[in-house]
C-alpha cells in the first residue's frame, strides 16, 4: 500500500482549467471538459488517484450562464468519473465578460456580476453532492502597466471591489480566494498583494490563492524590482537562500493563504493566447525546475513551529499554458499525481 494513502488530507485535485486558459484562435484549441476529466481520472500512480478537479467557467468546460439542468449534467460527468468538484476560477476578465476590478463602476460591476454567478455555481454543486469544499478564485483582471498609472488610487478601487465581492460570497456561503500572479496589478508582488489583503480587510471570506510558480517569481521581483528578496548577485547554487527567501515570503503571506496550486517553475515567464507572461508552469520532472516541490510545498502547508497549518482540505496542480501535446499525455499526469502524493507524504493529515 503506498504510504500516501495513510493521509486522507489534503486531497488531490487538478485544475482541469489548464485546458483553456491559454487556448484558442491565436493559440492552439481548448480541451473540452470531458478531455480533461478522461486525463485525470486515469491517472494512477500505486494506486492512487486524483480526489477531484476545479474548475473555470468559461465554454468549452462549463459556462458562466450554465443552467442548473447544465450544471446537473457536469456533476454527473464528475461523479461518473469518481471524482469531487473543489475550487471555481471566477471568469472576472474582460475578454470572459467580466471587467477590471479598479476600472469605471461599469466594468467594476460586470467584475461583480461574474463572482455573484460563479458563487451561485458553487452553491448549486454543494447542493448537487459533488462539492465538499473549495474557494471561488478572483485577481484583479487589469495588468500592473495600467495599475502602476495611479498605484495608491487603483489598489483602494481593488479593495473596494474586492469588499463587495466578499458581501456577495458571504450571501452565498462562500469564500474567495485572490490569486497573487506577477501579471496582476496590485497583486504583481509579495509586497503589493498583502498591502491589498490588508487594505480589503477581510480575512474570513478573502484569502490569498498562493500557486508556487508564481510565488517563486515574487521571491526575484520580476514586475516588482523594489520588493525583490532574493539578493541580485544571488546564484542558484545556494538553495539555503532561497529557503530563507521564500520563509519570508510565506511569513506574511501564510496566515491569509486558502488555497494552493502546487507547481514547478523554470524561474521564468510564459504567456499564451489572450493571457498576458506569468510565472511559466513546468512539468514536475522539468530538468529546468527550480523547486524541490514537497519540501517548498512545505513554506505554505506548515507554520513557522512546523505544526500544519490545515488551511484548506485540498491542493491542486495547474498546468495552464502546457500544450495539448502535453496536456493529452497519459504520462503528464501520472508523473504529476506523483509529485503531489509527495508533498501529501511530507505535509498530510488524518483528521478533518
Amino acid at each position: 500500500m503506498s504510504e500516501a494513502k495513510s493521509h486522507e488530507f489534503p486531497k488531490l485535485h487538478n485544475a482541469i482549467w489548464s485546458g483553456v486558459v491559454g487556448k484558442g484562435p491565436d493559440s492552439e484549441p481548448p480541451l473540452d471538459l470531458d478531455q480533461m476529466l478522461d486525463v485525470t481520472a486515469a491517472a494512477e500512480v500505486d494506486g492512487v488517484h486524483f480526489d477531484g478537479v476545479d474548475l473555470m467557467q468559461v465554454a468549452p468546460h462549463v459556462d458562466i450562464d450554465a443552467s442548473d439542468d447544465d450544471l446537473k449534467r457536469v456533476a454527473e460527468k464528475v461523479q461518473a468519473r469518481n471524482l469531487v468538484i473543489g475550487t471555481l476560477a471566477a471568469p472576472i476578465w474582460p475578454p470572459a465578460g467580466g471587467g477590471s476590478a479598479m476600472g469605471s463602476p461599469e466594468e467594476r460591476q460586470r467584475f461583480l456580476e461574474q463572482v455573484r454567478k460563479s458563487c451561485r455555481m458553487a452553491v448549486r454543486f454543494k447542493e448537487l453532492g459533488v462539492r465538499p469544499d473549495g474557494v471561488v478564485r478572483i485577481d484583479s483582471a487589469v495588468d500592473p502597466a495600467t495599475w502602476a498609472q495611479d498605484p495608491a488610487a487603483n489598489t483602494d478601487k481593488i479593495a473596494a471591489t474586492f469588499r463587495e465581492a466578499c458581501t456577495i460570497a458571504v450571501g452565498h456561503g462562500e469564500q474567495l480566494a485572490a490569486e497573487g500572479e506577477i501579471c496582476w496589478g496590485g497583486m504583481h508582488s509579495w509586497k503589493k498583494m498583502l498591502e491589498l489583503l490588508e487594505k480589503v480587510d477581510r480575512k474570513d471570506v478573502l484569502g490569498f490563492h498562493a500557486d508556487m510558480a508564481h510565488t517563486l517569481l515574487y521571491t526575484l521581483g520580476y514586475n516588482a524590482p523594489e520588493d525583490r528578496i532574493l539578493p541580485e548577485d544571488w546564484s542558484w547554487d545556494d538553495p539555503e537562500e532561497l529557503d530563507r527567501a521564500l520563509a519570508t515570503l510565506t511569513r506574511s503571506l501564510r496566515p491569509w493563504t486558502n488555497a494552493l496550486d502546487v507547481a514547478q517553475n523554470d524561474a521564468t515567464v510564459k504567456g499564451s493566447g489572450s493571457h498576458d507572461k506569468t510565472g511559466r508552469h513546468c512539468q514536475p520532472n522539468d530538468p529546468n525546475g527550480k523547486l524541490d516541490i514537497a519540501k517548498h510545498a512545505g513554506h505554505w502547508l506548515r507554520n513557522e513551529d512546523g505544526s500544519l497549518t490545515k488551511a484548506f482540505k485540498h491542493i491542486r496542480w495547474d498546468g495552464c499554458m502546457f500544450s495539448n501535446d502535453v496536456l493529452t499525455n497519459p504520462e503528464t499526469w501520472n508523473e504529476i499525481l506523483a509529485a503531489m502524493i509527495s508533498v501529501r507524504d511530507a505535509h498530510g493529515w488524518s483528521d478533518a
